[in-house]
């Protein structure tokens, strides 16, 4: 129905994108502090005293999740965690930060929405 979806250059456009979200909120947004919002939702979750090196490991971890879309390896499994990642993250900060959200219903619908796209990848790329 729509060849370009099943192309190997949409796969990989795909994976450049999902990759790149995780990267970018990774580096940026959480190791150099570009998003300081995400270090204060950290600091209430966990403490003022492990926010910086928590928020820290957490960037780490996405930009590991990053790399992992890049390499294409389990997409399957890959997903999955991704998938934790966001809900986890979600919940998290719905319950225990929610008045630092700019709005928690929009976060949920675009994390739902890149939850679909990433699987819509894993999906293709496990299947070749």
């Amino acid at each position: 129905m729509f060849p370009f979806v099943q192309s190997d250059t949409f796969q990989t456009i795909s994976a450049v994108l999902i990759g790149s979200v995780w990267i970018f909120h990774g580096l940026y947004s959480k190791i150099l502090n570009g998003i300081p919002r995400h270090r204060l939702i950290v600091a209430r979750i966990l403490g003022e005293r492990f926010a910086r090196p928590a928020t820290r490991l957490i960037g780490i971890a996405e930009v590991l999740l990053g790399v992992w879309v890049f390499t294409g390896w389990q997409p399957i499994v890959c997903a999955a965690v991704q998938t934790a990642a966001l809900l986890s993250m979600n919940a998290l900060e719905i319950l225990l930060a929610g008045d630092l959200l700019i709005s928690a219903v929009g976060m949920v619908i675009l994390n739902l929405a890149f939850a679909g796209f990433i699987w819509r990848w894993a999906m293709a790329a496990a299947n070749g």
